[in-house]
């Protein structure tokens, strides 16, 4: 693959991770809802968290990871996007995309298994400096001249 749509693989594998986190989520929650007796058809309004307090910690530990995966990520998203669209979506940019792809896979393997929290933070710490690097990267090269 050539050009600026290089940046553009490490957003796709990040989606496809997200997905992977999506399925491991409900197939680990559907069978604990079932064994704590939680019948879904009942239920009206309220939110994942609420879980919480009824499903095992190892259980709702893949829906925080989901929902991580649904915030920071996004301006990972925005940034990759903005560096294709500036034609600098290629080389050491490419890199640091990937770096942060698989930090972000790292850091869901952590908290959907060990969940030790120190471990989780040091990965998120380095991603978002990743992720910072990225965007001033495409800062520099948006408002040069």
């Amino acid at each position: 693959m050539m050009g600026t749509n290089t940046i553009l693989q490490p957003v796709i594998a990040l989606v496809l991770w997200t997905m992977i986190m999506w399925l491991w989520m409900y197939v680990t929650r559907i069978p604990a809802m079932q064994k704590a007796d939680i019948d879904a058809n009942k239920m009206v309004g309220g939110k994942g968290a609420d879980l919480d307090a009824i499903l095992p910690p190892n259980v709702q530990w893949k829906a925080h990871n989901y929902n991580h995966l649904l915030t920071e990520p996004t301006l990972f998203y925005a940034i990759c996007l903005s560096l294709a669209l500036l034609g600098a979506g290629l080389g050491f940019n490419v890199t640091l995309a990937w770096i942060y792809v698989g930090l972000r896979v790292l850091h869901s393997l952590i908290q959907a298994t060990v969940n030790r929290v120190m471990f989780r933070f040091m990965v998120f710490a380095l991603s978002s400096i990743v992720l910072i690097w990225l965007a001033i990267n495409a800062a520099l090269i948006a408002f040069q001249g």
